[in-house]
């Protein structure tokens, strides 16, 4: 439970990325800007950090042995993921980016073949982990109910433009993640790996600075400062916690699965941030309803997790020992929409 915890305690400092981006866009900044900026600022603080903890060589080793892989994993794990986020700001306030965003729970899930894991010697493909797919499939359900009042007053060009790109970044962020957690195989630590992403993915965000500076010029000092808090919150504290949390788990896909879940947690932070500070309307009573079956699911994931360490499950289980986990966790889901009496009459 302790990965929960690191996982929500991230998606708190997560939060500022989808209220600041929706911020720099109300006040006129271009995505070009947000995107590039944050991770220009992550840079110095992460290489600050690694060579504070004498980890700078053995980084360095790491990227010249598999130079391909740095730069393909971190372009998608970083500049694919980072890059539409803050494109979709532009079409919606920062609850919906990041309603929208949980579908990274459920691409993280099915993700899951494109990884393998060496038992008893051999190479065995990772199957997807069914549980903790339906668990996940609650959490696409309260997506879709916080879309339906966007979609209801929005043209549906500028609903597509706000939310396939983010469905775009939600496979990506999973995707480079585990991949580059794969080529590392744990000989370097959380802070080396993210700075080794970052320098990897920076010919990426030269080449949208240089474009930006060419159409829309050079950003504004509040656009500067933004961005700074951006990376420094989001791009180190977050990210840093985030990935300590899934290398933890990273040999077990239904726990990777139950941390990556924790980003639900962020649209609590980000539609609380948005009403205080952005003056942001409060969502409507369908959102509401959407955002509350998000948190259940999460909920679920966190719960599943639990009795998995009780159990001391393993991913080769037997079929018997995930239905009972999985009968249990919905018995106390049940348990927390009645009471007592009717829980007890309906099983």
């Amino acid at each position: 439970m302790k990965e929960i915890a690191l996982g929500i305690l991230a998606s708190l400092f997560f939060a500022v990325t989808f209220i600041l981006n929706h911020a720099m866009e109300m006040q006129g900044g271009s995505w070009l800007w947000s995107a590039s900026l944050r991770y220009f600022f992550m840079l110095p603080f992460l290489l600050a950090i690694v060579f504070y903890r004498k980890g700078f060589s053995q980084l360095s080793g790491e990227m010249k042995a598999q130079p391909a892989g740095w730069l393909l994993w971190s372009f998608i794990g970083f500049v694919l993921f980072y890059a539409p986020l803050t494109f979709a700001a532009a079409f919606g306030p920062g609850w919906l980016v990041s309603g929208t965003w949980q579908f990274t729970i459920v691409a993280g899930v099915l993700l899951a073949p494109l990884f393998v894991s060496v038992v008893a010697g051999k190479t065995v493909r990772q199957k997807i982990p069914l549980i903790s797919l339906l668990i996940s499939c609650v959490i696409l359900v309260g997506i879709l109910l916080i879309q339906v009042p966007q979609a209801q007053s929005v043209p549906f060009k500028s609903l597509m433009l706000g939310i396939l790109p983010v469905v775009i970044a939600a496979f990506a962020y999973p995707l480079g993640n585990r991949k580059m957690m794969e080529i590392c195989g744990g000989r370097i630590d959380t802070y080396q790996r993210v700075l080794g992403m970052t320098i990897a993915s920076m010919p990426a965000w030269i080449i949208l600075a240089i474009y930006a500076m060419a159409t829309v010029g050079l950003p504004s000092s509040s656009q500067v400062i933004q961005s700074l808090l951006v990376g420094i919150s989001s791009g180190v504290i977050a990210t840093t916690l985030f990935f300590i949390a899934t290398d933890r788990v990273r040999n077990h896909q239904g726990k990777l699965a139950a941390v990556e879940a924790t980003q639900s947690t962020e649209i609590l932070f980000v539609i609380i941030g948005e009403v205080l500070l952005l003056g942001i309307a409060f969502p409507n009573p369908i959102a509401l309803t959407g955002l509350g079956v998000i948190i259940v699911g999460m909920l679920l994931h966190s719960y599943y997790t639990m009795l998995l360490g009780k159990k001391s499950a393993v991913p080769s289980s037997s079929s018997t020992e995930r239905l009972e986990i999985l009968k249990s966790t919905l018995l106390n889901v049940v348990y927390f929409f009645y009471s007592k009496d009717t829980y007890i009459s309906l099983f």
